[in-house]
């Protein structure tokens, strides 16, 4: 069977079930970290935040439970269960737990031209 060192393997996994709510946190388990991008599943405890930041890589948030707020570029929007959302590289962005939330984050590393 074939693994990642985060775990994931060629059998299914239930990706909400990939990291557990603690709270006052943010908890996080990386599945793939690869040169292509990397996998990552976080759960966020209501009121938990990521200040706000730039990234190199295009990123797209997968809302797997609950509610979030992520800013993009001074923009509010709100992502729900079964969204997904681009933040798109070196766009400044800032993510806050409007319930307690579980995401995948997809990080998505553009290959050198």
């Amino acid at each position: 069977m074939a693994q990642t060192p985060g775990g994931l393997s060629d059998q299914p996994l239930a990706l909400s079930g990939a990291v557990a709510y603690n709270e006052g946190a943010v908890v996080s388990r990386t599945l793939v970290n690869q040169a292509g991008g990397t996998l990552t599943v976080f759960a966020f405890d209501a009121g938990q935040e990521l200040s706000e930041h730039t990234a190199p890589f295009d990123a797209v948030v997968q809302v797997l439970e609950g509610e979030v707020t992520v800013t993009l570029a001074g923009q509010p929007r709100r992502v729900t269960a079964g969204e997904v959302l681009l933040m798109p590289a070196q766009v400044p962005h800032a993510l806050k737990a409007v319930t307690p939330f579980k995401m995948l984050l997809t990080m998505i590393r553009a290959a050198k031209e």
